[in-house]
């Protein structure tokens, strides 16, 4: 069951923030798409999208050609928006709604990508299952980015856990192989600069 707590205060930011209200929104994921594409995964390869939201990762994934696609997300207002903003092209995604530490697959993923979700696990315990659902569920590669150790402390209120390329590769030594990390300065739709840490991860 997901906790009722975290899907009200997410449920509320996507009811009463547009796009350009919030600091997470991109208007092409420039990064996410290179690190996708530098994997070379085949247009029928199973990508899911971690607290993907209203994210466009979506649609240029689509535009692309790839052909299974998921998106996963706590807020079912969120996936309502990018579902409206979609289209008829709404259909060709599998759309998720829960947790990440309560989510449940049906199927193995060949990517697994999450921008700004697993910083927001800040207890042990929470970190360990969304470990254990990727070692489990992950069979080609994870792309994660979270603040980094220049970036906020904090985000939409809630209190996130940053990280070094270090750090983060540590999370994930077990059952994943680092393939590539960067630090990015994202812009806020309101000219703020924050910094991220982006770190591909193959499964061994």
């Amino acid at each position: 069951m997901i906790n009722d707590n975290k899907k009200n205060h997410w449920e509320t930011v996507y009811e009463t923030k547009q796009p350009e209200e919030v600091s997470w929104t991109q208007d092409k994921p420039v990064l996410s798409l290179d690190f996708i594409r530098l994997i070379g995964t085949p247009k029928s390869a199973k990508i899911i999208d971690i607290g993907g939201g209203d994210s466009k990762l979506v649609d240029f994934l689509i535009e692309e050609g790839y052909e299974n696609i998921s998106v996963l997300d706590i807020s079912a207002k969120a996936l309502e928006r990018a579902k409206k903003r979609l289209g008829k092209n709404a259909s060709k995604v599998n759309w998720i709604v829960s947790d990440i530490t309560e989510f449940k697959p049906d199927t193995t993923y060949d990517i697994w990508h999450d921008r700004a979700t697993f910083h927001f696990l800040t207890s042990e315990k929470d970190i360990e299952i969304y470990r254990s659902i990727a070692q489990k569920w992950v069979i080609g590669n994870l792309i994660i980015g979270t603040f980094s150790d220049n970036g906020p402390s904090k985000c939409s209120g809630l209190n996130i856990k940053q990280y070094s390329e270090s750090t983060l590769e540590n999370q994930f030594l077990e059952g994943f192989e680092k393939q590539k990390c960067l630090l990015t300065e994202h812009e806020t739709p309101f000219n703020t600069i924050q910094n991220f840490i982006f770190c591909s991860f193959k499964k061994r």
